[in-house]
C-alpha cells in the first residue's frame, strides 16, 4: 500500500507539501469547474493537468469524482428510455416525448465522453478512478461542529438537511422537482456500468466506487442506492470483472453497520420499515442466524471485499448516518491499526489517503479559500498518522504468503514474492535486514 494525496488540480500550498511529507503519488478531480480546462475528458486536457503536477514532483495516479456533469447519465433511465421528471405544471405529451429524446442524446453523448476519459487515462498510465452513482446531490454536510481543542469539524444533520429542502422547495415553485424510485436509480447505474466498464477493462482502469455519502435511503428527492455491503455484490453481479472495484471508504461503511435496538449498532430509527428490515439484516447482533450476509464490522466489510477494494479512504465519525460528526484520524473508535494490519493481511497494494478533516487554527491564513473537511492543517497531521500506521504494520504477511510459508515453501518477502507485493517500495537496508537475494548470506535471517 502507498500513501497519496488528494489535491486541488491547479497551484495550491499541497503541491509543495506532500514531497516534503514524502508523498508523490497524488489524486486529483479533473472538472472544469476546479482546473478552467474544457472537455476533461480530451487525451490533451488530462495530459496538460498531469504535466503541470509532474513539474511540481507529484505524479497523477489516480482521479476522483464526477468529471464532468454526469446528470444526464445518473439522471435518466435505461434501455433509451427517460424517467420523466414529475412536474407541478404538466406539459404536452409532444413536448415530453422531445425533452424525453433530448435527455436520450445527452446520456449517450455523456457515456462517449466517459469512455474517452478512461481511454486517455490508459494511455497517460493512470488506473484508478474513483467515482460515485449520488444521484442529485453529492456527499453531503450541513455544517460544522466544534471538535477537538476547538477545531472545526464538518457535521450532518438529516434534520436540518430535510428543513432547508423543506424551505428550497417552498421557495421553487418549480416545474422540474426530480424525483427517482430506487429501481430507476439502479436501471440508470446498470446502463452506465454496462457501458462503460469494457473500456475501462481494455485500458487497464479500476473503477473504484464509492459509498453513498451520507449512506441515506434517499436525499434530495432522489433514491440512494449504494448504503449496504448487498448493493456491492449486487452492483458487482451486473459486470464482474477486476476493473469493477471497490473505493473502500472507511467511514461510510461504518456508519452501514450501526443500528439501534443492539449495544454495538444505534441508529435507522428515522427510517422507513421497509428500510430499516433491509438494514437490520447485515447486523449479525439484531439477527444472529442471518444468512445472507454476516458483515457486521469494518474489517468484516474489508475481508468480504478482498482485492475488489482498489482505493482506500481512511476517516472516522462519530454518531448515525442521520447524524454525525467527522473527526480527527486517531480520535474515533475505530482501531486504525487493526484495520491497516487487516489490509496488509489481504494483500492489498493499493493507494491510501486520508480523507475529510476538522479545520484547525490558522487553516484560512494558509488556504482562505478552502473547502471545509478539506483545509491543508489537518491533513498534515493525518498523513503524520498514516505514515506510521503503514510503516508499523509493513512487515504483516498477507494470509496466501503466510499460507505458503505454513506449508514450507520456498518465498522471500520482497518484491519477488507473486501473491505479496507489500515491501516493494521499502528502503534497501529493510531489504538486505530481511535476507533477500541481494544478501544470500546475511548473518542476521539467512532465509
Amino acid at each position: 500500500m502507498r500513501l497519496v494525496e488528494f489535491v486541488p488540480p491547479t497551484p495550491h500550498p499541497l503541491w509543495k507539501l506532500c514531497p516534503q511529507m514524502g508523498i508523490t503519488d497524488v489524486i486529483v478531480k479533473v472538472n472544469p469547474d476546479l482546473t478552467g480546462l474544457p472537455d476533461p475528458w480530451k487525451y490533451e486536457t488530462l495530459s496538460k493537468i498531469v504535466g503541470r503536477l509532474k513539474d511540481a514532483g507529484l505524479t497523477v495516479v489516480g482521479l476522483e469524482g464526477d468529471p464532468f456533469d454526469m446528470s444526464p447519465i445518473k439522471e435518466y433511465g435505461a434501455a433509451g428510455e427517460l424517467s420523466l421528471a414529475e412536474s407541478r405544471i404538466p406539459q404536452p405529451k409532444a413536448v415530453r416525448e422531445a425533452d424525453a429524446l433530448a435527455g436520450v442524446r445527452r446520456r449517450e453523448e455523456a457515456l462517449e465522453h466517459y469512455r474517452e476519459l478512461l481511454e486517455s487515462m490508459g494511455k497517460l498510465g493512470i488506473k484508478l478512478l474513483c467515482y460515485n452513482f449520488m444521484v442529485g446531490k453529492g456527499w453531503s454536510r450541513t455544517g460544522v461542529r466544534e471538535g477537538r481543542g476547538g477545531a472545526k469539524a464538518t457535521c450532518f444533520s438529516l434534520e436540518a438537511m430535510n428543513h432547508v429542502e423543506q424551505v428550497e422547495q417552498a421557495e421553487l415553485h418549480a416545474t422540474t422537482w426530480l424525483k427517482l424510485s430506487h429501481e430507476q436509480v439502479w436501471a440508470n447505474y446498470e446502463y452506465f456500468i454496462k457501458a462503460v466498464m469494457p473500456t475501462a477493462e481494455k485500458c487497464g482502469v479500476r473503477m473504484g466506487l464509492h459509498p453513498d455519502d451520507p449512506c441515506l435511503p434517499s436525499l434530495g428527492g432522489y433514491a440512494r442506492i449504494f448504503g449496504s455491503v448487498e448493493a456491492y455484490d449486487r452492483a458487482y453481479a451486473l459486470y464482474p470483472s477486476p476493473s469493477n472495484a471497490v473505493t473502500f471508504c472507511q467511514a461510510n461503511f461504518k456508519l452501514m453497520f450501526t443500528y439501534d435496538g443492539c449495544r454495538n449498532c444505534s441508529q435507522i430509527t428515522n427510517t422507513n420499515p421497509a428500510a430499516r428490515s433491509a438494514s437490520l439484516r447485515l447486523c449479525v447482533k439484531n439477527n444472529p442466524e442471518n444468512p445472507v450476509n454476516p458483515v457486521q464490522t469494518l474489517a468484516d466489510a474489508a475481508r468480504h471485499f478482498g482485492k475488489r477494494i482498489a482505493f482506500i479512504h481512511v476517516r472516522d465519525v462519530e454518531g448515525t448516518k442521520e447524524d454525525f460528526t467527522e473527526l480527527f484520524h486517531d480520535q474515533g473508535d475505530t482501531d486504525q491499526f487493526a484495520l491497516m494490519r487487516t489490509y496488509r493481511e489481504l494483500g492489498l497494494d493499493v493507494p491510501v489517503r486520508g480523507d475529510h478533516v476538522p479545520e484547525m487554527a490558522y487553516d484560512r491564513e494558509l488556504t482562505p479559500e478552502g473547502t471545509p473537511g478539506y483545509f491543508t492543517l489537518g491533513r498534515l497531521f493525518a498523513n503524520g498518522y498514516l505514515k506510521a500506521l503503514l510503516q508499523g504494520t509493513r512487515n504483516v504477511e498477507c494470509v496466501s504468503h503466510k499460507e505458503r510459508k505454513d506449508r514450507k515453501e520456498t518465498l522471500f518477502t520482497n518484491d519477488n514474492c507473486h501473491n505479496c507485493s507489500q515491501i516493494a517500495n521499502v528502503n534497501s537496508a529493510l531489504q538486505l535486514q530481511l535476507g533477500t537475494p541481494t544478501n544470500p548470506v546475511n548473518p542476521v535471517n539467512p532465509v
